[in-house]
């Protein structure tokens, strides 16, 4: 099945370039948007599978279009990917806190750009391994403390939660410890519940919020 894309950027340029990178690798372009606004419009009539925003955009950016259409208070919530020039932008962690999937920089390349869209529609998340430890451990450390898990954290979570951390996909995950990809998604949900997690992003905050991933 071909996979329906929203793009969201304030350049011309930007988005003539992103659906033409889309389209060569086999998804379908929806629709685009110049702001924030627009694209909340467009996600609710058109119902993408994956939504491309930008962080920085005019009218609404892309923190608060992020939180309208993937956030915790929207009932059928469709997935957002991130994509920023900024590898060090407070506005990307609060576009993961508001529900983001995931995000990339702009230069990420056409390959890690169809990965991260095929990640966050199918429920994954893919996070620029290039930015992942400098920029969860730094907004880490500006966020508030950790919360407490509901119940203790098995050996096992622990292996998978430090894969997530690093920017895995679940097939990633299965691989390298060696279990199952059932059982990976097993140990994820698990996780989410101690955690109160609402996705991978998330969970791999938490792990450098309590300092299990070297600085």
């Amino acid at each position: 099945m071909t996979l329906r894309v929203l793009v969201a950027d304030d350049q011309d340029l930007v988005r003539t370039g992103l659906r033409l990178i889309l389209e060569a690798e086999g998804f379908e372009v929806v629709g685009e948007a110049p702001n924030g606004r627009r694209a909340v419009e467009l996600a609710r009539t058109l119902r993408p599978d994956v939504c491309l925003l930008d962080v920085r955009m005019p009218v609404m950016d892309g923190i608060e279009a992020t939180r309208r259409i993937a956030g915790p208070d929207v009932v059928d919530p469709i997935p957002v990917v991130v994509i920023t020039t900024f590898d060090l932008d407070e506005l990307v962690h609060g576009a993961l806190k508001a529900g983001a999937r995931g995000f990339l920089l702009k230069d990420a390349g056409p390959a890690m750009l169809a990965a991260a869209i095929r990640a966050a529609a199918s429920g994954e998340a893919l996070i620029a391994p290039s930015v992942t430890a400098r920029l969860l451990a730094r907004f880490a450390d500006l966020g508030p403390p950790p919360r407490t898990p509901s119940e203790p954290i098995t050996e096992r979570e622990e292996e998978v939660l430090l894969t997530v951390a690093r920017g895995l996909t679940n097939q990633e995950i299965a691989a390298e410890l060696h279990i199952s990809l059932s059982t990976v998604k097993t140990h994820l949900a698990s996780l989410m519940h101690k955690l109160d997690a609402r996705n991978r992003v998330e969970i791999a905050l938490w792990a450098y919020e309590t300092k299990r991933i070297a600085r």
